[in-house]
């Protein structure tokens, strides 16, 4: 059974233990919460241990990676799009997630509850009280306070800077942050592979507390975020600039493979045969482009990143401040850059915590998130394989280098 299934298995076990003991055994229910609410907080705490180090590795890594393969002007101009289009998935986030939250009410039990079992975190939009408070005095005193947006800002500023220097000096810098970033990954692997019994631990207390509301939640949760891809799907299919109707029919193929395998880097075979024989692009552009998309741009990252921060808000009854929430955008899109080259379930916890925390939410429903991530993932892959193949088609028509489509329906 695959890793996904595998907690989403714990989930459901573990809710129905909770739920079970709930309305049967309420002192066996008691008893049970006390036992495991730390193991869930722990395997919980051991992921968000990873973050700044992981985050902070992988970003001068990308950024380095990043500016060595746009050196091009074809590979500056997927970038630019990539970016772009990146920013706007954030943007529908950020929007469509809290305006569809706002159509249904919270159950009570379960806003009481999670507000009283949450952690300690800073309020929302703390990092926002003056412009100079995103730019950290001392490293280090932000990363023990786990301060995400200054260290983000000081990596960004670092990673630019090594790019500047010679390769003999940028080289050895930039083998110790991979190296960072692969023992951070082992670390997560680990914790993941504990994921079913972490999760299990983390949903038992809610439904004894809270009952099926929170069932209902994680169902409402993905609902939310399979709208929020649609909403981006639509728009990318409006930004090809190849016409509607012949961009859906030429990138069928290879969605229909993106939803069968969940992979963007499984379906890049099928994404240069669509690229290059249905919607006419020159190989020059797509043995670039679509390499370089598969590696830098997942461009639905964002905006599931915001999308379960808007949900952690609703179920808290927290109302994110605006300017919060466009320092979030910025952060998500920063951080699906520099994370693209995460696997799964790693780059979901590692990425979405740090956005999670910077907004001052607390951090224990994304592991119960994670455990329902497989549903909407297959969504997730079409719409990232149908940006792929969109930056390639608006690359081609840009370099004025692709082929004329002919008369009659797309070539299979």
């Amino acid at each position: 059974m695959k890793g996904a299934a595998l907690v989403f298995v714990g989930l459901l076990l573990g809710a129905a233990v909770g739920l079970a003991l709930g309305t049967l055994t309420p002192v066996a229910a008691a008893s049970a919460v006390t036992l495991a609410r730390p193991v869930g907080r722990a395997w919980l705490a051991g992921l968000q241990m990873t973050v700044l180090p992981l985050i902070s590795a992988m970003l001068v890594v990308g950024v380095n990676d990043a500016s060595a393969a746009a050196s091009g002007r074809i590979a500056r101009r997927a970038v630019v799009w990539m970016v772009a289009l990146a920013l706007l998935g954030a943007v529908v986030g950020a929007v469509v997630a809290p305006a569809l939250l706002a159509l249904v009410s919270p159950d009570p039990r379960l806003v009481d509850f999670l507000r009283t079992q949450a952690a300690p975190q800073a309020p929302a939009g703390a990092a926002l009280d003056g412009f100079a408070a995103l730019v950290p005095s001392n490293l280090f005193a932000a990363l023990a306070a786990g301060s995400v947006v200054p260290v983000v800002v000081f990596m960004l500023g670092f990673a630019a800077a090594l790019t500047r220097l010679p390769d003999e000096r940028r080289a050895p810098v930039l083998a110790v942050a991979r190296g960072v970033a692969e023992a951070m990954l082992v670390i997560v692997r680990w914790l993941l592979a504990l994921a079913p019994i972490g999760v299990a631990a983390l949903i038992l207390p809610v439904t004894v507390e809270a009952g099926g509301a929170a069932l209902g939640a994680l169902g409402l949760y993905v609902a939310v975020l399979l709208a929020v891809y649609g909403v981006i799907a639509a728009l990318v299919y409006a930004l090809a600039g190849t016409g509607l109707a012949r961009f859906a029919a030429a990138v069928l193929p290879a969605q229909l493979v993106a939803a069968g395998t969940q992979s963007s880097l499984a379906t890049l075979p099928a994404m240069v045969d669509c690229a290059e024989k249905r919607l006419h692009c020159p190989p020059a552009v797509t043995g670039l482009v679509l390499p370089l998309a598969v590696s830098l741009f997942r461009i639905t990252s964002p905006a599931q990143y915001l999308t379960m921060a808007a949900f952690i808000a609703w179920a808290e009854g927290i109302a994110l401040p605006p300017a919060a929430l466009a320092v979030a955008i910025l952060l998500a899109v920063v951080i699906s850059l520099g994370a693209v080259g995460l696997p799964g379930q790693a780059s979901l916890m590692s990425t979405s915590l740090p956005l999670v925390q910077s907004l001052g939410l607390p951090l224990e429903p994304l592991g119960l998130l994670l455990a329902v991530d497989f549903v909407p993932d297959i969504a997730a892959t079409a719409a990232n394989v149908t940006a792929d193949l969109a930056v390639t088609a608006r690359v081609a028509a840009a370099e004025g280098g692709a082929h004329e489509p002919p008369t009659g329906p797309p070539s299979s």
